[in-house]
């Protein structure tokens, strides 16, 4: 025998490989044999929804039903009052109130919670609101200047001009409906709640035009 017979190793054996047993998994779930993960079916995707969130009750929301007088805040004030035992806080909340057709009110109202100040000042202006004479195209007949504490306000008729006012002045026009009209505060104040008294007290002295 050459050396290089004598070199050579047989790696043959005569083991036998064993069998994988079968299984009865459908095709659609067997796992990818290159590594990857296997994809989810539609049936795992939260049981029989299928992947959707079900609908809601076909019930349509009901209709917000319009309140019969807007509203806005002209002024809130953190108030401290000094007790016996201490500073006592609450809130006085101003605010303007009107249908925007005529009528138009000026409240105040004071509470320790900020909603029910609100609340008071709601009521309060519904129960000081006027009827400001108007013709059909809610214009106001004359010029009117009027007084109120230390609130001075002129208000004129602009036809054409729109509404030209400022401060709580044209808060209290707006909700009131009048259109092209000119206000002008003579005073310098810068109370709020004296400058919207101070245009109702000048809308009161309107005369309605025969």
């Amino acid at each position: 025998m050459s050396e290089q017979e004598a070199t050579t190793v047989d790696t043959t054996t005569d083991t036998a490989v064993p069998e994988v047993p079968a299984t009865d998994a459908p095709a659609g779930d067997a796992a990818p044999t290159d590594g990857r993960r296997p994809r989810r079916g539609a049936n795992d995707r939260g049981g029989d929804r299928g992947g959707r969130r079900p609908r809601r009750g076909g019930n349509a929301r009901p209709e917000r039903t319009r309140p019969e007088f807007d509203q806005k805040i002209i002024s809130i004030r953190r108030v401290t009052r000094v007790m016996a035992g201490g500073r006592r806080f609450s809130f006085s909340v101003s605010m303007v109130v009107g249908d925007k057709k005529g009528k138009v009110g000026v409240g105040i109202g004071k509470a320790g919670d900020t909603q029910l100040a609100i609340e008071k000042a709601v009521r309060d202006g519904k129960k000081n609101m006027i009827v400001v004479p108007m013709n059909k195209d809610s214009h106001i007949p004359h010029d009117v200047h009027t007084k109120y504490a230390s609130s001075e306000v002129m208000i004129m008729p602009a036809p054409g001009r729109g509404l030209v006012a400022g401060s709580s002045v044209r808060t209290v026009l707006e909700l009131a409906g009048v259109k092209d009209v000119t206000a002008k505060i003579f005073s310098r104040s810068k109370n709020k709640l004296n400058n919207a008294r101070a245009a109702v007290e000048a809308l009161k002295q309107l005369k309605k035009s025969n």
